[in-house]
């Protein structure tokens, strides 16, 4: 991707472009903007050749982007203060992406559907929004229409059944924490979903 301005305009809130904007330019991140993964919103990663990358899926909308984005800068921040001395989603990292939050956690960047229950996230925010059922459900009202229409939370498909995610079909298996245990039908590989991920039935 591009790092300019006017990209980080098509993917954000307006009122949250300076700042996120002005974060990639202070910790000179690779950023891409990446195709939808049904196992993650976004990452963090570090190597000694390439040094440190963020990713974000492209089918967010700008909420959903927006918290993804802080949620992976305040892993880097993190790992620059304490290397890999830390939990990844432990004390310091929880005290930093509320950090990083607070000066675009207004009503003038979220609306108030989005704002309250992200608020309350905030104050012990977990691995994933999608375990954040509030929030989570805030976060999708937001989302493409036509896609909703479409689709359903994987909550709401049966165990041994077969639904698609991205392009990919699974046979929906045990619940594990916050994301169902699936099988690909074409390579038999298991994959974690998320639990209120959105999927059509086959």
């Amino acid at each position: 991707m591009k790092n300019d301005y006017a990209t980080f305009q098509q993917y954000f809130p307006t009122e949250a472009v300076p700042y996120c904007f002005q974060l990639w330019k202070k910790h000179q991140f690779n950023f891409k903007i990446t195709r939808p993964r049904n196992s993650k919103l976004g990452d963090y990663s570090f190597r000694r050749e390439s040094g440190h990358q963020i990713t974000v899926n492209q089918n967010l909308n700008p909420y959903a982007f927006t918290i993804t984005y802080i949620h992976e800068v305040a892993h880097l921040v993190t790992f620059m203060h304490y290397k890999r001395r830390r939990e990844p989603h432990g004390k310091e990292w929880k005290k930093m992406f509320k950090k990083l939050f607070l000066p675009i956690l207004t009503s003038e960047v979220f609306p108030d559907s989005v704002l309250l229950p992200l608020i309350t996230y905030l104050e012990n925010p977990s691995a994933s929004t999608q375990g954040c059922v509030p929030l989570s459900n805030a976060l999708r009202a937001f989302d493409a229409p036509i896609f909703l229409d479409e689709h359903i939370p994987l909550t709401q498909v049966e165990v041994g059944k077969g639904f698609v995610v991205n392009g990919r079909s699974f046979v929906k298996g045990e619940l594990r924490r916050t994301r169902f245990l699936c099988t690909e039908t074409t390579t038999g590989k298991r994959y974690v979903v998320a639990a209120n991920a959105l999927v059509k039935l086959l």
